[in-house]
């Protein structure tokens, strides 16, 4: 390293002089030899031309300061930036402390909330079942929950008392069946839990309803003809199809948005209606022409306000019940589609249905956890149902048994419960394990099983005794089920496919 001779200073363009052999920085040397034309050290004449430049090493370091050309320096700059380092960790630390004091202070805050919430919808139901009891005991109909507008079409009337012949044929409905009930065996021939432990794959039909979008949303069986069934699909249509002859006996368009139900309504002598409820907000009824044996539209039903999440037809198989995400839930003519009843709107979003077997009583699940038992005749509360201590989840799916003494759900998202309406409380819950999520539940025919599809497949219980009778992990996620014949299939839609499972050929 050098220095110029005039600064002293290391040059950034350093030359040399041929005469005297010092070193300047060229600039200085320059305007140096401009003024006097002599060597600033010896004097001697000095031209531009004697001036020799340096060619230095670009990558070579700039010398270092004063300050730390010392060994004590050096060990005086490294302390100092330990301390600043030391310092500025002390203090992220502290930070870092006092950021999770008041993430656990919000998390604590947050669950006593939560359980506050809990406690306050409980004590709100337990008042509304009260009420609703004196109301039902008086004879008066429970008043609008609030004060929104109604939407009137020429489908649309005021909630209020079921026409008198149509309670009439309610009534004589719900006597003959709950007479026959007492006495009501499984029918001969009918399947027995034994029978479902020995339960194996028997088909699968594929690739049903369009590949984009894909997917089969709900299913139905028919009764009168068992080979036939019935799918809605995310691609809007909804296809009748026969197993025996793989053929696509009917393609019905007409929704905007995917099928969330459908159904059969079979009744000897009348022709046989095919029903489908969406998330387009509409319900549709095709029904079968003997003459070109085709399924023609008969009503198109447009009276709520939200998306369609039940479908049921009525014991008497003159009613059609609809529930929706509006908060409410509403009765129509089969033969016309006309509106019956419609109900006042509920506190909570409607999200699945079940019709009672005696037809006196609807079950309407809500996202609150909660199970809204109404008396169709009256349209009030009968009873309000949820189980105790349970983290809010949205009750998807509900099923009455066929003795009409239970009702079964999910009372998690992972676990199924069996509600004794007698008292009412729950029976028995079943763990479906953490990771199973509940899509679909359902009774059969006898009362002695029922099944539970879900995102792992499908799961076979006997009732009574709980027991675990089958399980089918290899169809993935199983949206909707629907037993076969004497319950000796088990009907399933996952993806495209529809599975059926029965007893060994």
């Amino acid at each position: 390293m050098f220095f110029c001779s005039i600064s002293g200073e290391p040059p950034q363009d350093p030359v040399v002089s041929q005469k005297s052999g010092h070193v300047y920085e060229r600039r200085l040397i320059l305007k140096y030899i401009n003024e006097n034309g002599t060597d600033p050290i010896t004097g001697e004449k000095l031209e531009e031309s004697d001036l020799i430049t340096v060619k230095a090493n670009p990558k070579a370091a700039a010398p270092r300061p004063p300050s730390v050309t010392s060994i004590p320096a050096l060990l005086q700059l490294l302390q100092n930036e330990w301390d600043a380092n030391m310092l500025e960790t002390f203090q992220l630390k502290q930070q870092y402390n006092a950021v999770r004091q008041e993430l656990s202070y919000s998390l604590y805050a947050r669950d006593a909330a939560t359980r506050v919430v809990a406690r306050l919808i409980r004590e709100r139901d337990a008042a509304r079942e009260a009420l609703a009891s004196i109301q039902a005991t008086v004879g008066a109909v429970p008043a609008a929950t609030n004060g929104g507008d109604v939407e009137m079409t020429e489908e649309t009337q005021e909630a209020g008392p079921l026409p008198a012949e149509v309670l009439k044929q309610i009534d004589e409905t719900h006597q003959t069946l709950s007479a026959a009930r007492k006495k009501r065996k499984p029918p001969t021939g009918y399947v027995s839990p034994a029978d479902v432990k020995t339960f194996t794959a028997k088909h699968a039909i594929p690739s049903l309803h369009s590949s984009s979008p894909a997917g089969v949303t709900a299913l139905a069986v028919s009764r009168e003809n068992p080979s036939q069934f019935l799918t809605g699909g995310n691609d809007k249509v909804v296809q009748l199809y026969d197993r025996s002859t793989d053929k696509v006996l009917a393609s019905l368009k007409g929704h905007t948005k995917k099928i969330n139900h459908v159904a059969f309504r079979e009744v000897e002598g009348d022709a046989t209606l095919l029903l489908s409820a969406g998330a387009d907000k509409i319900a549709k009824v095709w029904a079968h022409d003997t003459g070109s044996g085709e399924y023609i539209p008969r009503a198109t039903i447009r009276v709520h306000k939200g998306e369609l999440t039940g479908l049921a037809v009525h014991p008497t198989n003159t009613l059609l019940a609809l529930a929706s995400a509006d908060r409410t839930y509403s009765l129509h003519d089969l033969a016309t589609g006309a509106q019956i009843f419609r109900s006042q709107e509920a506190e909570e979003p409607f999200t699945s249905l079940a019709v009672h077997p005696d037809g006196t009583l609807l079950a309407l699940g809500t996202p609150a956890s909660t199970i809204q038992i109404y008396d169709v005749r009256s349209g009030a509360i009968a009873a309000a149902l949820t189980p105790p201590d349970a983290a809010p989840f949205t009750v998807k799916t509900v099923s009455f048994s066929e003795n009409g003494y239970h009702l079964l759900a999910p009372d998690s998202l992972s676990s199924v419960a069996v509600w004794d309406l007698r008292k009412p409380k729950i029976a028995t819950s079943l763990a479906l394990g953490e990771n199973f999520k509940v899509n679909k539940v359902l009774y059969d025919l006898s009362a002695q099983l029922f099944a539970v599809a879900g995102n792992e497949g499908v799961r076979v219980f006997a009732h009574k005794t709980w027991e675990e009778l089958a399980s089918f992990l290899e169809a993935g996620d199983v949206a909707d089920i629907a037993w076969g014949e004497d319950g000796k299939e088990l009907w399933g839609a996952s993806g495209r496919d529809v599975r059926i499972w029965g007893l060994p050929e």
